[in-house]
């Protein structure tokens, strides 16, 4: 396998090749957990944790616990790590049974998340994988690490408030590919409200179509 132009992408080049092998093969090639990505995704993850925590501290130095513990949520989820892998076009390395996995969110967080040890136990320096999660997530921090408001909750606490029933979730259809699903979800509310979210997984589905309620119902401005 030629990784010369994701090497590129990852700004760092292996000395030991299988390690890079290692943390993009899929434990369906293998159960051998020295030649899957298993144990690197164990390592790696801890090292994007303390990573992005030490990041978030620096950024925001005067922010409570709690706003840094939302924002370090939101760097660190499944969602965050698969699209900066993706961004990467990692899923073209991917060792995989079934192609179409290679694509999916979890997957590509997996992957992500053992090539940060991969990098680690190649260069023998935690600084170089902390250097390529900086190199990755610096863009990252502010724009996408604000929390995002729970519509879902809020939907919650409006209907209770108003001892309306409570709200009822309810999944329409998937279409798309297998790789890049779409959900949609239909949210109603006893038989006077009712709207529909959208996205590429049924909780964020969930979430589109509790902010289009509250639209509906004038709790927010659509």
């Amino acid at each position: 396998m030629d990784t010369k132009d994701l090497e590129e992408r990852l700004g760092y080049q292996f000395s030991n090749k299988k390690l890079l092998e290692q943390a993009l093969t899929h434990s369906s090639m293998t159960t051998d957990i020295h030649r899957n990505y298993e144990r690197l995704e164990f390592l790696g993850d801890r090292i994007l944790g303390v990573t992005i925590a030490d990041m978030l501290c620096n950024t925001f130095k005067n922010e409570p616990e709690g706003a840094l513990a939302q924002r370090f949520v939101c760097l660190v989820c499944k969602d965050m790590v698969a699209e900066i892998m993706k961004g990467l076009k990692v899923s073209d390395f991917i060792k995989t049974v079934n192609p179409s996995v290679k694509y999916k969110a979890t997957v590509l967080c997996d992957v992500g998340e053992a090539l940060i040890a991969a990098i680690y136990l190649d260069s023998g320096a935690i600084e170089t994988a902390q250097d390529f999660v900086k190199r990755h997530w610096t863009a990252h921090i502010d724009k996408k690490s604000r929390p995002k408001k729970d519509y879902k909750t809020m939907l919650q606490e409006k209907t209770a408030a108003k001892k309306l029933p409570a709200p009822l979730y309810r999944m329409l259809k998937k279409t798309g590919p297998e790789h890049e699903p779409v959900f949609s979800v239909q949210v109603t509310v006893g038989d006077k409200f009712e709207a529909v979210g959208s996205s590429g997984t049924i909780r964020h589905a969930e979430q589109d179509a509790a902010e289009k309620m509250l639209i509906e119902m004038g709790v927010i401005d659509g």
